[in-house]
């Protein structure tokens, strides 16, 4: 698909992401998926390359790129293989704390090996029992008298859990610290004692992407491993996540491409009736559909990107982003199934795959009826004039 692209740097950075895609992650992303096995090498070379770090200034070892164009680069990944790109994109969010909340010290420390590209990332804020509430978690942090911080609890829902070098742990500071303003965000690195995972989830999809829960066995960690202030960690979560939701919708849109691209292509060279399929009028008005909705759904995502770009409020945006993105990747996956008919069914083609990757994208981030949440909510707020 042609981009609009602005600068030379741009269309560099597209002909290098497009290359690497192509040579690197689409020949292996299906043995991968198959053999849930985590890309962690192929995660490395997109780091050498300065994908990992695309959206943070130059000034800190970043890219230097808009947002516009990070979620571009993010679906070009997802169109060949859904699971690393959502790994671009959870590392982007696991970089935000110390980046956007964390001292200058800390930013100096950490922020350089957060983005040069080896180190992987992950954000620890789900629990079992406080998915869509985070407000609700019951991981502890209490203060040691040697100034150190002891942290205690269980994670879930972890992307890169046991395969990332460094994990954003929010918990409740002190025992009596109850509410929002209780939760502290702390930056632990993998090898900390006390830190361990469970088993691997066995997922639908995405399966080439590790989700683990994360355990906290009064993991003792230094005083400069709280990012920000006490009390400010549900304030960083949220301030990252309209980023992430972004995140999520260009992969989904990059899903949805793949599964177009799929489905034109087989309709294209399977016959019935002694035509193309893709000449029968009910099959080329699916595949019409499907093209709608996935140039719909990049549409959305870019307004929301250029409205973060220039300063203007996106939270809402950034909602309707990911609800309208992963729904037409839902959508649009199904009808690739469908095109393919029975052969769909299969594992023989990637479009089973596709669908079932398409799920979890309504979920994480925030499920598609949070995102309504939020979005009516500001309507609300905005007809009352508050």
């Amino acid at each position: 698909m042609a981009r609009i692209l602005s600068t030379d740097d741009q269309r560099a950075l597209f002909g290098l992401t497009t290359e690497l895609c192509d040579r690197e992650l689409a020949p292996e992303a299906a043995e991968y998926e198959a053999a849930a096995r985590f890309p962690r090498e192929t995660m490395r070379l997109l780091g050498r390359c300065g994908l990992l770090s695309l959206p943070y200034p130059v000034e800190v070892g970043g890219g230097g790129q808009p947002y516009e164009i990070y979620l571009q680069v993010l679906e070009e990944i997802a169109t060949r293989w859904a699971s690393v790109a959502v790994g671009v994109s959870v590392h982007s969010l696991a970089c935000h704390p110390t980046f956007a909340f964390g001292t200058e010290q800390q930013r100096e420390t950490w922020l350089p090996g957060f983005l040069g590209g080896e180190l992987l990332g992950a954000y620890c804020l789900s629990e079992a029992h406080a998915g869509s509430d985070p407000s609700a978690i019951r991981t502890r942090a209490r203060r040691r008298p040697d100034g150190r911080y002891g942290l205690s609890g269980a994670k879930a829902w972890v992307t890169h859990g046991g395969e990332a070098d460094f994990y954003n742990v929010f918990a409740r500071l002190d025992a009596d610290a109850d509410g929002p303003g209780g939760v502290s965000c702390f930056l632990v690195g993998a090898d900390t004692p006390g830190l361990s995972f469970a088993s691997p989830e066995r997922k639908m999809g995405l399966t080439g992407s590790t989700t683990a829960s994360v355990l906290l066995d009064d993991v003792v960690v230094d005083g400069n491993a709280l990012i920000g202030r006490p009390g400010d960690g549900l304030r960083i979560a949220y301030s990252a996540l309209d980023s992430g939701r972004l995140g999520i919708g260009a992969c989904a849109v990059g899903l949805g491409q793949a599964a177009l691209d799929a489905a034109a292509a087989y309709a294209a060279e399977r016959e019935q009736f002694g035509v193309p399929i893709i000449e029968h009028q009910g099959l080329a008005f699916v595949l019409a559909d499907m093209a709608a909705a996935v140039d719909s759904a990049r549409a959305t995502v870019l307004d929301a990107a250029r409205r973060r770009d220039v300063g203007l409020p996106y939270s809402r945006a950034a909602s309707i982003a990911k609800l309208v993105a992963t729904d037409a990747a839902m959508k649009v996956t199904t009808d690739a199934v469908q095109v393919f008919g029975g052969a769909g069914y299969t594992r023989d083609f990637p479009v089973e795959r596709y669908m079932r990757e398409a799920k979890i994208m309504q979920i994480f981030e925030g499920t598609n009826q949070i995102q309504r949440l939020v979005i009516s909510r500001q309507i609300a707020r905005l007809t009352r004039g508050s």
